[in-house]
């Protein structure tokens, strides 16, 4: 009887073991502006610099830091797990402004936060802003991930005022550049705004980068792209990995982005809300885009290359200046776009500016792409569909609803008044 006892005693403990082993451990770090770094990190003790949290932190850490103006960059030194991630949050509803005003560059990068070579991060409730470059070789950056990191979070935070000052410059507010293998990226929830971009984007993936969800954020009053997923840039150590891929944009709502004055393109509208530039297998769904250059574009400006796979669907796209919906490249040196489908969504009056690309924009190496079941209001041009270059082939357009009869569709660089003759001659 005692050796049943005996055996039912150590089956319970180690059952205890097991299950803390397996269960998350969370240790709790401060930040304040009047702790010391020789303190505990404690909330009552709490230490003073992001530098020592982020030498601190380790699998499980949530670090909390509390209001105030922190003007050094952030660095996370250990990757977490995923029981156990690393967590850099702004505690409460406190105000914790990240300032770049006296950051210095490294390596060509002026970044307020660094993710590199990192797993299991996450970057909640920061604002970052005045993050200034004025040499052509610098490019300024609110939030950088880079190298093979994976599992990251970058949530809620605030970004405004990064900008190039220089005609040949770069910026970003988020960028995350697969140099090596990244994986599983989860942007959501951000505001970024009052951007200054040169030739880049305010939210850019780039390079290696598999599994990614790019969702309710907000971009607006910014010079260049909103968001772009990118391909075939030589970013990649291999060039048969150098492109996104396997992701989802979705529920973000972008205005007011427009290249128009910007020293990188004079007055071209050419910036597009959401821009998928050479990457593969990409939702883009129940965004609104507004009030920008181009609504959603989709094609890649390499030569032979091709954003393929590309579901745009259930987006509402109205009141561009260009056009509503691109695909294809925009002249006959760049790649293309096939095999994907453009369904169930708003295109409504765009075409703003009179620039002739109607609701949808289909330019050159268009190939078996599906257009149906999508809503079109013409703008003042009266263009629904533009098309002016003559190679597109097995592209089908199937029931969409166009509000006025008496509108334009151009196919092949040739006019149509009605929409079965544009059907008949797309066929």
């Amino acid at each position: 009887m005692k050796k049943f006892i005996l055996w039912g005693v150590l089956g319970i403990v180690f059952g205890i073991i097991a299950y803390s082993m397996w269960q998350p451990t969370t240790t709790e770090l401060y930040v304040a502006r009047d702790g010391k770094d020789d303190a505990k990190g404690t909330k009552s003790e709490p230490i003073r610099t992001l530098r020592e949290a982020a030498d601190r932190a380790s699998a499980g850490t949530i670090v909390y830091v509390r209001e105030g103006t922190y003007e050094e960059p952030l660095q996370p030194k250990h990757s977490g797990t995923e029981e156990n991630p690393i967590v850099f949050r702004a505690y409460g509803k406190e105000h914790v402004l990240l300032d770049g005003t006296k950051l210095r560059a490294k390596d060509g990068i002026k970044a307020l936060v660094t993710i590199e070579n990192q797993q299991f991060i996450t970057i909640e409730g920061f604002t970052l802003q005045e993050v200034t470059t004025k040499k052509a070789e610098q490019t300024a950056i609110g939030l950088y991930v880079t190298g093979d990191s994976q599992s990251i979070v970058l949530k809620n935070n605030h970004i405004q005022n990064i900008r190039t000052t220089s005609d040949e410059g770069n910026a970003h507010g988020i960028a995350i550049y697969g140099t090596d293998a990244i994986k599983h990226i989860t942007i959501e929830g951000n505001t970024l705004e009052n951007l200054t971009l040169g030739a880049s984007e305010a939210l850019v993936l780039n390079g290696n980068i598999q599994h990614f969800m790019i969702e309710h954020n907000t971009i607006r009053h910014s010079n260049n792209i909103g968001i772009d997923v990118i391909g075939h840039e030589g970013i990649a150590k291999k060039d048969s990995d150098d492109f996104v891929r396997d992701g989802t944009i979705r529920k973000n709502t972008i205005h007011d982005i427009s290249s128009y004055g910007n020293p990188a393109y004079g007055n071209e509208y050419s910036a597009g809300g959401i821009y998928v530039d050479g990457a593969k297998n990409v939702f883009i769904e129940e965004n609104e885009v507004y009030h920008s250059d181009l609504g959603i574009e989709a094609t890649s400006e390499h030569a032979g290359e091709y954003a393929e796979n590309i579901t745009i669907r259930s987006n509402d796209v109205h009141d561009n200046y260009y056009t509503g919906i691109s695909i294809g490249g925009y002249d006959e040196q760049r790649g293309g776009t096939r095999h994907s489908t453009i369904v169930n969504n708003q295109l409504v009056r765009n075409d703003t500016k009179n620039l002739e690309g109607g609701q949808l924009l289909v330019q050159y190496d268009a190939k078996n792409n599906v257009i149906e079941d999508n809503n079109f209001v013409a703008s003042n041009s009266m263009i629904f569909v533009a098309n002016y270059f003559q190679k597109n082939e097995g592209n089908t357009f199937r029931n969409n609803h166009f509000s006025n009869s008496n509108g334009i569709w151009i196919w092949k660089d040739e006019q149509y008044d009605e929409v079965k003759a544009f059907e008949k001659a797309v066929e």
